[in-house]
């Protein structure tokens, strides 16, 4: 048996650095320590066939390969900013009181918007079948007993014919959940992606084997979720397990230039409490501003810091951050840093502080404690599975909670949390092994109810 273990996405977009491609990129690069007597290959699906990554790094490519790819990556990114910015005039009036203003609006919008999308779609249709470059992937042929762990963000591709007729050769499907926050928590998400993934998860519902979650809290929640599509007895015929992350920062280089905004903030006065996500509406940054308003209401030195990319349904957000009279002074935003000024945060930071409506793990708890960071976080159920009673936790329907935790923080030099000294976490290495052991355990559990079912059925005839 090999389990083959799908890092698509990240192949494809080498350069990401959100949670899931964080993971995905560390758990891969430590397969060749963990795998034991189970042969685990890295691989992506491109064109109807699967490959083997050789690696994750991107490479020079033949010229017309490459400025093809580097076309499609700049179109993409001008098609996003095109209908942000459209969205951004249709929240300014006449627009955002009449429904036909904003209908006059889209068509024209639309219409100017194929300058972008034709060639767009154009250069997707000639590069459907392209190969990729030897150094990074050759192809790869299944063997009956072999296992696909869907590791990456796999709805994100249109895989379901592959990974059906691989199913059909006998290869075991195995999927890797991170969180079910577009089907628990839609008001979050961007409905198109609402959309796909629920198709994406009632696909893999029907057509995995089991499913390896990143925390015991979303591995419930699969449960759950599969016996509403499902049936109970459906359901019961997948096995289920769970792992934890890693917590290194594995882009950082010691040659890395610091974020000359991150140092200059660290240099002047004022204890900085720190927020590292994406900027997007789950993960609550507004929550975080109307607590720390308060606190310099009350004429608080503490200063608040976002790192993290902007992400989706955060304009307004965004713009509350940029015309706040506090922003570059007590309030900052950094969306592009790397690992090492990421680093640098973590070290100077006087807390972190999380207060995500809902997550499937969190990573940045871990991030930050490993490197004795107290974390001040949400109390909600997966931050209590992680942070256990290292994590001081406040309530999301009172903003004063948080601040009340911070005024009495920097009045006595307390922290209302168990000492970071008996704080104990994996590394990738450990996270990557937990992952592979729980899955050949998953599939020798099954292994073992389908033969005690095939002797219950003999006996009965």
């Amino acid at each position: 048996m090999r389990i083959l273990v799908e890092c698509t996405y990240v192949y494809e977009h080498p350069r990401d650095n959100s949670g899931i491609q964080r993971v995905v990129r560390n758990i891969v690069n430590r397969l060749g320590e963990v795998g034991g007597s189970v042969e685990c290959i890295p691989v992506m699906m491109n064109g109807g066939r699967l490959y083997r990554v050789l690696s994750l790094a991107p490479l020079r490519l033949s010229r017309g390969a490459g400025w093809r790819q580097a076309w499609i990556v700049r179109l993409d990114h001008w098609r996003n900013r095109y209908w942000w910015w459209h969205s951004r005039i249709e929240r300014l009036p006449p627009f955002r009181n009449s429904q036909l203003a904003r209908r006059l609006l889209y068509w024209p919008c639309k219409l100017a918007s194929l300058a972008i999308t034709l060639p767009l779609r154009g250069l997707l249709h000639l590069n459907r079948n392209a190969q990729p470059a030897p150094q990074r992937a050759v192809e790869l042929q299944v063997r009956s007993g072999d296992q696909l762990l869907l590791l990456d963000s796999s709805w994100h591709a249109d895989f379901f014919p592959l990974a059906e007729r691989l199913k059909r050769q006998g290869v075991g499907i195995i999927s890797v959940i991170y969180d079910l926050i577009p089907l628990t928590h839609p008001q979050f998400c961007d409905a198109g992606l609402v959309q796909v993934f629920d198709r994406w998860f009632d696909w893999v519902s029907r057509t995995a084997d089991g499913f390896m979650a990143i925390s015991r809290t979303v591995s419930e929640q699969v449960q759950d979720e599969l016996r509403q599509r499902l049936g109970r007895a459906d359901a019961e015929k997948r096995w289920h397990g769970h792992f934890y992350l890693g917590s290194e920062l594995d882009l950082k280089r010691p040659t890395a230039a610091l974020h000359p905004g991150v140092q200059r903030m660290f240099r002047a006065d004022g204890p900085v409490y720190l927020m590292v996500s994406t900027v997007e509406p789950r993960k609550n940054h507004a929550y975080l501003l109307d607590a720390f308003e308060r606190l310099w209401a009350a004429g608080s030195p503490v200063r608040l810091c976002f790192i993290g990319k902007i992400g989706w349904k955060c304009e307004a957000l965004v713009e509350r951050i940029k015309r706040h009279p506090q922003h570059n002074k007590r309030l900052f935003m950094f969306n592009n840093v790397n690992d090492t000024s990421l680093e640098f945060a973590y070290s100077h930071a006087r807390a972190l502080v999380f207060p995500s409506h809902a997550e499937g793990f969190g990573l940045p708890l871990v991030e930050a404690m490993q490197r004795g960071l107290p974390v001040m976080a949400s109390d909600i159920p997966v931050f209590r599975e992680v942070g256990q009673d290292f994590v001081a936790y406040f309530d999301l329907a009172d903003p004063q909670s948080l601040a009340g935790m911070i005024l009495e923080f920097e009045r006595s030099q307390r922290f209302p949390a168990r000492s970071l000294e008996d704080w104990q976490w994996i590394d990738w290495t450990q996270a990557a092994r937990q992952l592979i052991q729980g899955t050949l355990q998953g599939i020798a559990g099954q292994a073992k109810n389908l033969r005690a079912e095939a002797v219950l059925d003999a006996d009965r005839t």
